[in-house]
């Protein structure tokens, strides 16, 4: 089975920003791209992206998932690091341009097409550590993807870590490549030493995020989940799940959750945890671990409300149900 992401059509759309305007956007090769030794990103970082996906209707048209929050997200991203400021609109359009014209790659449901707006800086200055850099450029990357759980939907197992943050503090919402790169040895030891999947991270005691996704908590009609703030990524996932959980009547609680609640509410029966993202949607949670020792959650196995909620998202994805929120944009 070919691995997610790795899959990718043979053209992109980027757009140059030389200091002064971005450039008509232009579709190249998708291995055209040539830097300076000495570009910004290479030696300081200023890189971000976005993930996003569109997906194909029974009707045969196409129609992407949440632009608008992914293109807002990614300005705010740039803003942050201080990379030059994105034409929002322009992106769209690129985003839209690109997106039709390898239409005929999107697979039919579950896949979809992943869709990756990427941000960098290039100006070669290496003297530039305390600055940022004057250019940049923009491209949008498209790869068709399959079934995220072709080989079934097993439950995760999360080892639970009190010292240390996925990223600092103060780049938590920027999706930013380092702030993966910078969860790697926790997620590798956790691996090597306890046989986990991901760590969920809770500084102070307190639940945050995991390397690469938002935690949720679900006892019966109550989803708790860390309430937003600068620390950590603020998924586009995670809103969509909210907000059906809203629509189903749940109580949603955006509040701080202790490692001591969640291990004391994880042994109740029927108590689910889970992992939100583009990618899946949302991945069940069935063991904790913490301080040497293993924490069932509810039974252990994917439970039904996770399993409810992913495929209600699903069905306005793939234009099954009614998209009452406005979430889709037909290319």
């Amino acid at each position: 089975m070919t691995a997610f992401g790795t899959v990718f059509t043979p053209e992109m759309i980027l757009s140059r920003y030389d200091g002064a305007q971005w450039s008509t956007p232009e579709i190249v090769p998708s291995d055209s791209i040539t830097l300076h030794p000495g570009a910004h990103v290479l030696h300081y970082a200023s890189t971000c992206f976005e993930g996003l996906k569109a997906f194909r209707h029974a009707d045969g048209s196409i129609n992407i998932f949440r632009m608008d929050r992914n293109i807002q997200r990614m300005a705010q991203s740039s803003r942050l690091l201080s990379l030059p400021a994105i034409d929002e609109k322009q992106l769209e359009q690129m985003i839209v341009e690109i997106t039709g014209r390898f239409a005929s790659e999107v697979p039919e449901p579950p896949g979809s097409l992943y869709i990756r707006p990427t941000h960098i800086g290039t100006e070669p200055a290496i003297g530039k550590a305390a600055a940022p850099s004057s250019t940049s450029l923009l491209y949008v990357l498209l790869s068709p993807v399959g079934d995220y759980f072709s080989g079934g939907s097993t439950a995760l197992r999360l080892l639970l870590k009190e010292d240390g943050m996925r990223c600092a503090p103060h780049m938590g919402m920027i999706k930013s490549g380092g702030n993966y790169a910078s969860s790697l040895p926790s997620m590798m030891e956790a691996r090597a030493e306890v046989k986990a999947d991901q760590v969920l991270y809770c500084p102070d005691g307190q639940v945050q995020e995991t390397g690469a996704a938002n935690f949720l908590l679900i006892d019966g009609n109550e989803i708790i989940t860390r309430a937003l703030d600068s620390t950590f990524l603020h998924g586009v996932t995670r809103d969509s799940v909210l907000t059906l959980a809203r629509d189903l009547g749940m109580d949603v609680q955006e509040r701080d959750l202790s490692i001591e609640e969640l291990l004391e509410r994880s042994a109740k029966p029927g108590t689910e945890a889970t992992l939100s993202g583009t990618a899946a949607v949302l991945a069940p949670v069935g063991t904790l671990i913490y301080e040497g020792k293993e924490y069932t959650v509810g039974s252990g196995k994917p439970g039904p409300m996770t399993a409810k909620l992913r495929q209600m998202m699903n069905d306005i994805q793939w234009g099954r149900s009614e998209d009452t929120h406005g979430w889709l944009t037909q290319v």
